[in-house]
């Protein structure tokens, strides 16, 4: 089952998508902090005390072993980690790493300064003004996958922005990650629920970059995020998806999934010791397998609704944790995973501020990979075509943001007020019509018309607008060149996988 392949549309807009050009931008700003020195170094300590004397329920018993080589702990599926065994793994992981796409335009920096925004990913549902919310399809996903393509603030192809629940589950990741591959040539993320989704996955980007196994050994070009089960469990799927990906040099984003007062302590403190346990025994298992495979610590605490116990974001908590997390993150040298999220149900003024609140602190947290910085809705059930769109429009205001001011004897215009004088204008003047055009950023959504002129024009809402630019993006999009022999290979792997059933289940 493939979608048919579009490139530019006879009906596309005539004005094309005035978007800023391809840039991975990077934090020109002090990160923030919340915490001292010495209270990173204790929350440090006491998540080392909490994987020496409580420990993790690690189900994989491959992993299991390769902690007990290691000297660890193993009774049951209970493994306590000493120290000695985490701090001889975070000498090892690369800080800052190459992750190669299948297009060398689209290769991006991990880590230190550099910033990259990926889409939403894993919603079972999507919605657009047009047809509501829905179940997604096979067709929604390759949607944001050419929406993820086509916006240049939007470095990475994404996992599954919305799953296709129209192909079974055990060759849906085949045809999802065909079409990744197909439709964008930015890097790509893969399943790790199940061996043969990774494998297959990583097999598919391989055969997309037409490189050896021995270059993909070298040269890291997919993704996969392993959410831990929290509190203290690693699942089966999860620690194998470490294991493989580290032995292939490929690179793993753990994150636990640690809500304060349901899944983590009600305490801001609390919940963090055991994001931090967590990440570092994926970080320690990561080593052992392979020292040096690249690593990104990842963070995703936040509050529930204590009312209804329901999961908040773009809370104050969720910035703290931000914010907390990326101190961690600098303390070890590891690159960062954090998110731009929120818990609203429409594409409106909730949707908007728990957005800004949370991409802000993952911005001022030190964020290098920020995971569902478009189109993330209802706290990660839905993707909204809409809210994509708006988000484009927020991600680029963030990067120009990030961008240096320049002070220069040009730039602090000294002959532009000589000219002007006192009392006048610079309308007019020579300095302002050499740079009009492009002296400040021209946003996608917001609209900067007076009232009378606003109204004139139909009285357009942000929402509104989304939803004519994602369907102009769309139309405007065109596929990036593949070359021939590769989509055969691929098409010809996906046929036999499919054909062998994919992933079994048991439905």
């Amino acid at each position: 089952m493939t979608v048919l392949r579009r490139g530019r549309r006879t009906d596309a807009a005539h004005n094309p998508v005035n978007q800023l050009p391809w840039k991975q931008p990077r934090l020109t700003l002090e990160p923030s902090r919340i915490l001292s020195d010495d209270q990173i170094e204790t929350i440090h300590r006491q998540s080392l005390k909490v994987l020496e004397e409580i420990g993790m329920d690690i189900l994989l018993p491959e992993a299991r072993e390769i902690f007990a080589k290691a000297g660890a702990h193993v009774a049951g599926d209970r493994v306590r980690i000493g120290r000695d065994i985490i701090e001889e793994a975070l000498k090892t992981p690369p800080a800052e790493f190459t992750f190669h796409a299948r297009n060398p335009a689209h290769d991006i920096r991990i880590g230190g300064k550099w910033i990259a925004f990926a889409p939403v990913g894993g919603p079972p549902n999507c919605s657009d003004l047009d047809k509501g919310r829905r179940p997604g399809t096979l067709e929604d996903a390759g949607n944001f996958v050419k929406l993820s393509q086509f916006f240049n603030t939007v470095h990475t192809a994404g996992g599954a922005s919305v799953d296709a629940l129209d192909v079974h589950a055990s060759i849906r990741h085949l045809h999802i990650t065909r079409n990744k591959m197909v439709y964008s040539d930015k890097v790509p993320f893969v399943y790790a629920t199940g061996r043969a989704r990774l494998f297959d996955g990583i097999e598919i980007v391989r055969l997309a970059r037409g490189i050896s196994h021995e270059q993909l050994l070298e040269e890291p070009s997919t993704y996969t995020v392993i959410n831990t089960n929290s509190p203290l469990k690693l699942d089966a799927p999860m620690g194998m998806g470490i294991i493989e990906m580290a032995r292939l040099n490929q690179i793993s984003v753990v994150t636990p999934f640690t809500l304060l007062g349901a899944m983590a302590p009600v305490t801001i403190a609390g919940a963090i010791v055991e994001q931090n346990a967590e990440a570092l025994a994926g970080l320690a298992l990561s080593q052992l397998v392979r020292p040096g495979a690249p690593f990104v610590y990842g963070g995703f605490t936040s509050n529930v609704d204590m009312k209804s116990g329901a999961p908040a974001f773009g809370t104050p908590e969720y910035m703290k944790a931000c914010i907390i997390g990326g101190q961690l993150a600098r303390r070890y040298r590891l690159p960062y995973r954090t998110s731009s999220t929120n818990a609203a149900n429409s594409v409106d003024a909730q949707a908007a501020y728990e957005t800004v609140f949370s991409l802000w602190g993952a911005i001022m947290g030190g964020g290098n990979v920020i995971q569902h910085s478009a189109g993330w809705m209802e706290g990660g059930l839905v993707a909204s075509y809409e809210k994509f769109a708006v988000d484009v429009d927020l991600l680029q205001m963030v990067q120009e943001f990030l961008k240096p001011v320049v002070v220069d004897d040009d730039s602090m215009a000294f002959t532009a007020m000589e000219e002007v004088g006192p009392g006048g204008h610079f309308f007019g003047a020579q300095h302002t019509l050499q740079r009009y055009a492009t002296a400040f950023y021209q946003p996608l959504i917001s609209d900067w018309r007076n009232f009378p002129n606003w109204e004139a024009a139909g009285s357009p809402t942000a929402e509104k607008k989304a939803n004519a630019l994602w369907k102009q993006a769309l139309a405007e999009y065109r596929e990036p060149y593949l070359d021939p022999s590769a989509l055969e290979q691929i098409d010809a792997f996906v046929a036999r996988r499919s054909k062998e059933g994919g992933e079994k289940t048991d439905f």
